[in-house]
């Protein structure tokens, strides 16, 4: 049986005694209903994981002792800035969390001319801590222990504008270029439109701020589906996802 992995927002060292916070809690000593003597995972997301041994577990307590550290992070060495233009529904949780599981640095929200959602001050910090969680939520099932970044939302313009890498790309089904990983590229950002694609100008602005025009194939991608191939060809071509397709 795989041992438990969960996300614990403080400081973790080897030989520390601690009570864990109330999500991780819940999930040992209710969903899971360990018992003492068990081992689980944490991670802070500041890199490495610990194993650690129930020492008490309750309805309202969980503590442990933390055993011994792994350093191994499996992060990607391809440094992933994803830009996505926000959607409606569940359509950017599932695009953060397959994004996070794909080895994503940063995702981007953004707002361009035909994306049809809009979001207030209050709203959008609601939005990224629930966006935030399901990052963590995908760190624990995937085995990431460094958290991808969630950045505040954006205009397209000014993230097209501000994003620095060694190759940038917009998707759009009239590109003629292609997602590559060779001369030296070890960083790339990638622009993912609304469901009605990005808009002639927004095209027009890319080109002006580097971005290459790029069609992932003859078929029409959804905005969801998109980002997520994008980032599998790229970790492939880079190397840090695997096949033989000889």
């Amino acid at each position: 049986m795989k041992i438990p992995r969960f996300y614990e927002d403080q400081a973790l060292q080897v030989g520390a005694d601690l009570e864990l916070g109330p999500d991780a809690a819940s999930h040992v000593g209710r969903v899971l209903r360990m018992k003492v003597d068990e081992q689980i995972v944490l991670f802070n997301g500041k890199g490495g994981e610990y194993k650690a041994l129930l020492r008490e577990v309750s309805k309202k307590k969980v503590r442990v002792e933390l055993l011994e550290c792994r350093e191994e992070n499996c992060q990607s060495s391809l440094v992933v800035d994803l830009g996505q233009v926000l959607s409606k529904g569940p359509r950017m949780d599932f695009v953060i969390q397959k994004a996070t599981e794909l080895g994503v640095h940063r995702i981007t929200p953004l707002f361009s001319e035909r994306c049809e959602v809009r979001l207030g001050k209050e709203r959008a910090e609601k939005r990224m801590a629930h966006w935030r969680q399901v990052a963590i939520s995908a760190c624990e099932q995937s085995g990431r222990n460094l958290l991808p970044e969630i950045a505040s939302p954006l205009d397209v313009s000014q993230w097209m504008r501000d994003v620095e890498a060694d190759a940038k790309w917009i998707l759009h089904g009239s590109g003629e270029s292609t997602l590559h990983c060779d001369g030296g590229v070890n960083s790339c950002a990638v622009a993912v439109g609304p469901e009605g694609g990005f808009s002639e100008s927004e095209i027009t602005g890319a080109k002006e701020f580097g971005f290459l025009v790029t069609a992932l194939g003859p078929r029409t991608l959804r905005t969801e589906t998109a980002p997520l191939a994008a980032l599998s060809i790229l970790q492939y071509l880079h190397g840090d996802l695997h096949g033989d397709w000889g």
